[in-house]
């Protein structure tokens, strides 16, 4: 049997140490994740040849949603590597990698210096950048829902998207202090852009010293021969693959939409500047994050069922009018209240998706039948998200964007009726037994 050693061994002190070692590395590589996304308005010139403002947005958009194919590949080689060899071994490679996509970025030249080559190393940063942020989701996901006692699993959980929220607010505080007090427009287009991505690469060297100590979250049973394999995810573990693909499909892309896309919305659609929407997204996610950890409590106390169904009825009825309205909107704080309300509507379902998913999986398959299923759906609707969104605008017909959304989100508020609420039927609850 295979024992969460956690969950009984260890206080509060000890299990908060975990977590924020287990959700530092969570942080740094959805600060580089995000950065790219962040600065993507400075830098599609340098990458690309001259051209329409729009039509280099959907360059870097398109190889954004490459990085995303990526995702699933990292999903089971770091899922078995987690599986079979630890969390822990699992979480250290993974920063590494990010942190070598991210010191690609910032060191590769322009296209008007060495021509077709500059995208191809772009693309080659972000494949091994969604290499590891597709491995990060399940370890991370797993580490800290392992970690936690039953009665505070939720709370606990929730941590993965403050600390990946925290990855995005990183990256758009830095954007703000380059902005508002370091630099020109025209010395961040030219090469503080760069900035960022150096930043990331040395804060990787600053996780590795943290992890150096890291204990594991569940004594793995070295006689099992299923750990970490997709023969036998897939075969004993069908419904529960098909769970996660449902649960992650509308919320990935309602998440994507107002966080990763939405800087670029409020530019090209709302007619905002770029420091005004830069700081309104700022400050959005400093609010968003502080919301996660609540709802992740909401959901110890009354169940995770309850706030998925809250997400998915929400986001079917209200996509479509805060979408509509914030478009025709001129005003910058009618548009925070707006990005605010889709935001908490989002929160029933990214602050708890992780406990959701781990609990539906024994340990000897956890990391990967999280991981990769996730990943798989994310690559297809959160990592197309903002180019189908461009699309849809460079085209003329925007709103189809606002219900393809829903529709999305409707699908996953079937699925979100019809499973049972793991917070009762829980694989980590059975593993301590």
């Amino acid at each position: 049997m295979i024992n969460t050693a956690p969950s009984t061994q260890h206080n509060t002190a000890w299990r908060l140490k975990a977590i924020i070692t287990g959700s530092a590395g969570n942080l740094v590589e959805w600060y580089d994740w995000y950065a790219y996304a962040a600065f993507t308005l400075y830098f599609a010139p340098v990458f690309f040849p001259d051209g329409n403002d729009t039509a280099k947005l959907l360059n870097t958009a398109a190889i954004f949603a490459v990085g995303f194919l990526m995702r699933p590949i990292g999903g089971w080689l770091f899922g078995r590597i987690a599986d079979r060899k630890g969390r822990k071994a699992a979480m250290t490679l993974s920063v590494l990698l990010m942190s070598l996509g991210s010191l690609m970025i910032g060191l590769t030249p322009g296209y008007k210096t060495i021509g077709i080559l500059a995208p191809i190393l772009l693309l080659l940063a972000r494949l091994l950048q969604g290499l590891s942020v597709g491995g990060e989701y399940g370890t991370s996901a797993t580490y800290l829902s392992e970690i936690a006692t039953p009665e505070k699993r939720g709370f606990f959980s929730s941590f993965q998207y403050v600390t990946l929220i925290g990855g995005q607010l990183i990256a758009l505080g830095i954007q703000l202090l380059l902005q508002k007090i370091f630099l020109s427009p025209a010395q961040l287009t030219e090469w503080g852009w760069r900035i960022p991505f150096f930043i990331g690469a040395l804060l990787a060297l600053v996780v590795l010293y943290m992890r150096r100590n890291m204990q594991e979250s569940v004594r793995l049973d070295e006689q099992k021969s299923e750990r970490g394999s997709l023969a036998v995810l897939i075969r004993q573990h069908p419904r529960a693959v098909l769970t996660v693909i449902g649960l992650t499909m509308g919320g990935t892309l309602a998440f994507y939409t107002y966080t990763t896309y939405m800087q670029k919305f409020l530019v090209n659609t709302v007619h905002l500047s770029k420091e005004q929407s830069t700081l309104i997204v700022f400050i959005l996610m400093l609010i968003y994050a502080c919301l996660q950890p609540l709802f992740g409590m909401l959901s110890d106390k009354y169940g995770r069922k309850p706030l998925l169904i809250g997400f998915g009825i929400s986001g079917t009825l209200f996509t479509v009018p805060i979408l509509t309205t914030l478009s025709h909107t001129t005003s910058a704080i009618s548009a925070f209240l707006l990005i605010q309300a889709a935001l908490l509507i989002v929160s029933g379902y990214t602050a708890i998706n992780a406990v959701v998913k781990a609990e539906l999986f024994p340990a000897e398959i956890r990391a990967l039948g999280v991981g990769l299923p996730y990943a798989l759906t994310v690559a297809i609707f959160g990592g197309t998200a903002e180019y189908i969104a461009l699309y849809f605008k460079h085209i003329g017909n925007e709103p189809w964007y606002y219900w393809y959304i829903t529709l999305c989100i409707f699908i996953s508020l079937i699925v979100y009726v019809l499973i049972r609420d793991t917070r009762h039927t829980s694989y980590i609850d059975r593993d301590t037994k």
